[in-house]
C-alpha cells in the first residue's frame, strides 16, 4: 500500500509543478502583452492624432514634424468614419490598393482585401476612436506587430513544451520504475526457487524412506497428502523460476485445467464455500499449466478471503462473445471492490489486508498479460455482493 501511495503523491507532486509552471508562465506573459499592446496603442493614437493636425495647421516646420510621427507608426492601421468606410491607409499591400500597370499585368483595386485586413485589425485591438470635428470622429484600426502576435501565443508553445518533457520525464520514470520492479520480481523468485528447493528435495528423500519402512493403511494415507504437497511445493518452486523467463506454452483445454486445480484447492478451503466449474469444456489456448494455476489460484484465494469462509466462487469459460477469444469469468460473492479501485488493484504494492504485500494481482496481470499475450480486468464488482474478473485469452482451435 505505501509503494502505491508514494506513487500517487509523485504523480500529484508533477501535477502541481506543471501547474505552477503553467500559471506563472500565462500571468507573466499576460502581463508583457498588456505593456506591449499598451505602448502600441499610444503610437496609433498619436499616429492618428498627427493626420488630425496635418489638416489644421499651415506651419511648415510643424507640418514635417507631424508627418514625421505620422511615419513612425510601424504597423499596418486603417481609419474608418462612423459609417465604417475606409478614409485612410497605413502600411497595406499597395499590389491591391492603387492601380497601376504592368508589362505582364495589371494590379487592381480589392475591396475585399481592405475588408479582410480591417476584420482582422478589429479581432486583435479595439479601435482608437478621435473626435474630428464638432461630434465628428474617426475610428482607428491597427495590426499587432509581430513581436506582440507571437508573445501572445507563446504561453501556449511553452506549456506545449513543459507538457512534452513532463511526458517524457514521466515516460522514462515509469519505465526506469518498471524495469526496475522487474529486476526486482525476478530477483526474489529467483531467490525464493532456489530457498525451496532444497528443503524440497531433502522431504522427498526423507518420504521414500518411509514409504520403504512402514506399509501400514494409515501411514500410507498420510504419506499421500504428504506427497501432494511436496509435489505442490515443487510447482511453487518452478513457477518462481519461471518469471523473468520465457515460459513455454502448449496447447491446452482450458476446462480441464481449471479443473484439476480445482480438485487440489477444494479440500484445503472451508466447506462452506463452493466451487462451480461450467462452459465450454473443448476450449483449447496455449498456457504454461503451473503459471496458469498460479493466476487461478491467486483469484479463488482472493475470493476465500473476500467471502470470509462461507459463500460460492462461480468459474465460467465461454467463446461467444468475440470470436477468436476465450473468456474465463471467476467470480465471488463477497465483499466487492470500488470502482476506483478496479485498476489500481493490480499495481505492486496495492492491498487491503494488514500483513498483505500486494503482490498476488500484479504477479496475475504479468503472467496473464507478459506471458501468455492476454488480458485481465475487472468485470464487474458491487459493494456488498461480489466481483468477476475476466481472464481473455487467444483461441487456438475451433471450440465447441
Amino acid at each position: 500500500m505505501k509503494l502505491h501511495i508514494s506513487k500517487k503523491a509523485w504523480k500529484y507532486s508533477l501535477l502541481l509543478f506543471a501547474i505552477t509552471i503553467a500559471a506563472f508562465s500565462l500571468l507573466y506573459t499576460n502581463y508583457l502583452v498588456k505593456q506591449i499592446s499598451n505602448s502600441e496603442r499610444t503610437k496609433a493614437r498619436l499616429w492618428v492624432l498627427s493626420i488630425k493636425k496635418v489638416f489644421e495647421t499651415d506651419d511648415n516646420d510643424f507640418l514635417n514634424y507631424l508627418f514625421l510621427v505620422r511615419d513612425s507608426l510601424s504597423v499596418p492601421a486603417i481609419i474608418t468614419d462612423a459609417s465604417n468606410e475606409i478614409i485612410f491607409t497605413r502600411g497595406l499591400d499597395t499590389n491591391y490598393t492603387f492601380l497601376s500597370s504592368d508589362t505582364l499585368k495589371k494590379k487592381r483595386y480589392m475591396p475585399s482585401y481592405y475588408q479582410s485586413k480591417l476584420a482582422l485589425m478589429r479581432s486583435q485591438n479595439d479601435p482608437i476612436q478621435i473626435e474630428i470635428f464638432k461630434k465628428k470622429y474617426w475610428y482607428v484600426y491597427y495590426e499587432d506587430t509581430f513581436i506582440l502576435s507571437q508573445l501572445r501565443i507563446f504561453p501556449y508553445i511553452q506549456l506545449t513544451l513543459v507538457g512534452l518533457f513532463l511526458f517524457v520525464a514521466y515516460a522514462a520514470f515509469s519505465a526506469a520504475r518498471r524495469s526496475q520492479q522487474d529486476r526486482l520480481w525476478v530477483g526474489m523468485a529467483k531467490e525464493t526457487a532456489h530457498q525451496l528447493g532444497t528443503p524440497i528435495s531433502s522431504l522427498f528423500a526423507w518420504l521414500e524412506l518411509l514409504r520403504a519402512k512402514e506399509n501400514q493403511p494409515t501411514t500410507l494415507s498420510y504419506l499421500r497428502q504428504m506427497d501432494n504437497d511436496l509435489q505442490r511445493l515443487e510447482i511453487i518452486a518452478d513457477r518462481f523460476s519461471k518469471i523473468g523467463s520465457h515460459p513455454v506454452l502448449h496447447s491446452e483445454k482450458i476446462y480441464y485445467v481449471i479443473d484439476n486445480f480445482i480438485h487440489y484447492f477444494k479440500p484445503r478451503i472451508s466447506e462452506q464455500i463452493e466451487i462451480h466449474l461450467s462452459g465450454s469444456k473443448e476450449a483449447t489456448v496455449n498456457l504454461h499449466i503451473q503459471l496458469f494455476e498460479w493466476v487461478v489460484e491467486n483469484l479463488m484465494k482472493n475470493a476465500v478471503n473476500a467471502m470470509e469462509g462461507r459463500g460460492n466462487i462461480y468459474v465460467r469459460i465461454s467463446n461467444k462473445e468475440r470470436i477468436g477469444w476465450i473468456y474465463i469469468d471467476i467470480s465471488d460473492t463477497g465483499k466487492g471492490i470500488a470502482y476506483s479501485k478496479f485498476k489500481t488493484i493490480f499495481e505492486p504494492g496495492y492491498t487491503t489486508r494488514k500483513h498483505g504485500w500486494g503482490l498476488g494481482l500484479s504477479l496475475v496481470k504479468r503472467i496473464i498479460e507478459q506471458d501468455h499475450q492476454g488480458k485481465i480486468q475487472v468485470l464487474r464488482s458491487t459493494i456488498g455482493i461480489g466481483t468477476t474478473f475476466r481472464i481473455k485469452l487467444k483461441q487456438i482451435s475451433n471450440s465447441v
